[in-house]
């Protein structure tokens, strides 16, 4: 077995799909456990994921115990065993496969350890339409199942890892569940208790089959995916090894949730690697390619952002691998294996922290966030994304986008932050309580102007997108928070929070009104009624060390992108943060990272240029690079610099240095360039 003994993550890995129907026969026919491994060694593949049961329910390892449970036309009963020992004749890693909630077989075969919906019904997939996505509950008796089958692997393969698929949040009102809540004193008729003891329960559980595993193997890897990282698995993250991101750009994830999900993952103390696959589309698509720079900069944007590569794969049923397939990954992990020696043990280098909304909104790419993440990048900025449970205190600037709830154990930590030197920039809700009905973060030096306008069905205005912006309002910027804008005023598409400015907090600038709000009655144009003129509320305020922006200016980013609002942003963090880490003059799609290796005594700034495109209705592609030429950046430095060159070709750079910070010019970004900076003894 692969020593795992404070093993770092493999750098270039594969997540080996086999959801094969017992309708196809002559499973496995074609596999050649030589072949297989050395196509992997040839593509520099060092850890591949493959499968002992997959989500149709079948195993594909001869299993004493479940005979039954094995493909029932698998020409290879020891497919999974000759896999990791072919692999590990050639120093290649094999973490193993197991399904938990999606298993095709056993819940046709046992309804009664289905979760069952609020309406009585089966959770997932209906018996007459296609597909494995019947959702098991982990609180019935199938639970002792899955330990049972785990053990059986454990003691009968050699297991580097352990990857259990679909492990997420189900409410379930089976009658094992309804009694559980009962004990508890919950009430199984509410949905937030539904919801509250699911939570409570997949929390347990993966802690619960950690120890189990823990009594056959002391080191191999142990991974729970749910297809997202976010807050929700503080409670259980002791359960883990590692955190897996799963997130392919083609496949729903989109090029967002990655960087979102990552800058926010590699706070919790944990290696990680994220997910991409080798697929145009997603899982399951089956002979098709992605672009190879689509692949390019998927793994590369891992490596800027401190996680390991994994490509997603799936094996023909016939169990031959595709060398086609492995060429394409061997081009990218080629140049992968290249730059590893400035990634391992790298370290992200930051200065702002965007405050993550997902524990209030519950979605995994949340408009504000989303939002924040594009201003930022699109600046060069270096920065994290936390939550309430994060320690704030390493960033100078902390930034709550538009819907950050506050109650009193928060305000009360964000106050201890300001008063220990940090600063601040929130937007719109943010600052607010649950109820909206007060500012609880008294430093923004806000209040509420009572009432906030509603709508004729009585929800607020604020923030409430309209089709034809109905409660549009203007600003009209000036001074340095209004820096490169025409002083003239710029729409505001969402409404804002109608605030007042307490004590001797300073009005920035002021929101200008419509002539009047878009309705039936009153209407100009195709849309929304132009500026007025007149004053009205606050739209920026700035109270010591915190800037208040009453619009949601980061949700109104991520809707459509108007580059005032992007202007105002990166304005009011020049105006807290005169002297950010990275600077650079490159066009807003170059992403720009800066990483510590401290054992190294160096920094590696990462440089990205691929851009997406929407070419077509479902998905974003990237198929060209373009190269940039003749770049400055600036860097604020802790120490003093010794060299600087382009790696890993070790080309030297002349650089400048002066007030803390150097500056040098990078001559060429084809796709990705690594530049390191060393420091004096």
């Amino acid at each position: 077995m692969v020593d795992q003994a404070n093993q770092e993550l493999c750098f270039r890995q594969v997540h080996l799909d086999f959801h094969t129907s017992e309708a196809i026969k002559d499973v496995a026919s074609k596999f050649d456990p030589e072949e297989f491994a050395e196509v992997l060694e040839q593509a520099r593949v060092n850890s591949i994921t493959c499968f002992a049961r997959c989500h149709h329910g079948w195993l594909y390892y001869d299993s004493k115990k479940f005979p039954e449970r094995v493909h029932p036309h698998l020409n290879n009963r020891n497919l999974l065993k000759e896999q990791i020992e072919a692999c590990h004749r050639r120093g290649i890693r094999v973490p193993v496969y197991i399904t938990v909630q999606w298993d095709h077989y056993t819940a046709t075969r046992h309804p009664e350890w289905v979760a069952v919906t609020a309406a009585g019904q089966f959770s997932g997939t209906p018996p007459f339409e296609p597909g494995f996505y019947r959702n098991l509950c982990i609180n019935t008796p199938y639970r002792d199942f899955l330990k049972e089958m785990t053990a059986e692997v454990m003691q009968s393969l050699p297991v580097d890892g352990l990857f259990f698929d679909i492990v997420s949040e189900r409410e379930c009102a089976c009658r094992h569940c309804v009694d559980g809540m009962k004990n508890q004193g919950l009430d199984p008729a509410s949905q937030n208790d539904r919801q509250l003891y699911a939570k409570q329960t997949l929390d347990q559980f993966k802690l619960d089959l950690t120890k189990f595993v823990r009594a056959f193997d002391q080191q191999c890897s142990i991974f729970f995916n749910a297809g997202h990282i976010g807050p929700y698995i503080r409670d259980s993250l002791p359960a883990y090894t590692h955190l897996e991101l799963e997130s392919l750009p083609s496949g729903g994830w989109g090029y967002l949730h990655f960087p979102l999900t990552m800058r926010y993952a590699r706070t919790l103390g944990l290696d990680c690697l994220s997910h991409t696959g080798r697929f145009h589309t997603w899982w399951g698509d089956f002979h098709s390619f992605k672009n190879a720079a689509a692949l390019e900069f998927e793994c590369f944007q891992m490596l800027a952002l401190n996680a390991k590569c994994l490509i997603g794969d799936q094996l023909h049923p016939d169990g031959k691998i595709s060398r086609p397939v492995y060429d394409l990954i061997g081009s990218v992990y080629r140049q992968v294996e290249q730059k590893e020696p400035w990634c391992q043990g790298a370290r992200a280098v930051t200065d702002l922290a965007v405050f993550h909304t997902e524990e209030f909104d519950g979605k995994q790419v949340s408009p504000p966030v989303a939002g924040a993440l594009r201003m930022l990048q699109e600046a060069g900025h270096q920065f994290d994304i936390v939550d309430s449970r994060s320690d704030f205190t390493p960033y100078k600037v902390l930034i709550l986008p538009d819907r950050v709830q506050i109650n009193n154990q928060l305000a009360q930590k964000l106050e201890h932050y300001l008063a220990g030197g940090g600063k601040l920039i929130a937007s719109a809700f943010s600052g607010l309580d649950a109820d909206n009905s007060e500012f609880k973060l008294k430093s923004l030096g806000v209040k509420l102007r009572q009432p906030l306008k509603r709508d004729g069905s009585g929800e607020l205005v604020a923030g409430k997108r309209m089709e034809r912006n109905d409660y549009a309002e203007y600003i009209l910027p000036k001074g340095a928070i209004g820096k490169g804008l025409p002083d003239t005023e710029h729409v505001m598409y969402l409404k804002g929070v109608e605030v007042t400015a307490a004590g001797d907090a300073e009005v920035l600038v002021d929101t200008i009104a419509s002539y009047f709000d878009r309705s039936w009655e009153h209407f100009c144009s195709h849309q929304h009624t132009p500026a007025s003129g007149t004053t009205d509320y606050p739209a920026v305020v700035k109270c010591g060390e915190v800037i208040y922006f009453a619009h949601p200016i980061f949700t109104q980013y991520y809707i459509n992108a108007p580059r005032w609002c992007r202007t105002l942003v990166l304005n009011a963090i020049d105006m807290l943060l005169p002297q950010p880490l990275l600077r650079h003059n490159g066009p807003s799609s170059l992403v720009a990272t800066v990483n510590e290796q401290a054992k190294a005594n160096r920094w590696v700034v990462h440089l990205l240029h691929y851009i997406p495109e929407r070419r077509c209705q479902d998905i974003d592609v990237i198929e060209d690079v373009i190269p940039l030429y003749n770049v400055t950046l600036s860097i604020k430095v802790p120490k003093t610099v010794k060299s600087v060159c382009c790696v890993p070709a070790q080309e030297r750079i002349d650089f400048r240095a002066q007030d803390g910070r150097i500056e040098f010019v990078v001559s060429e970004i084809n796709g990705h360039q690594m530049v390191e900076l060393s420091f004096g003894r």
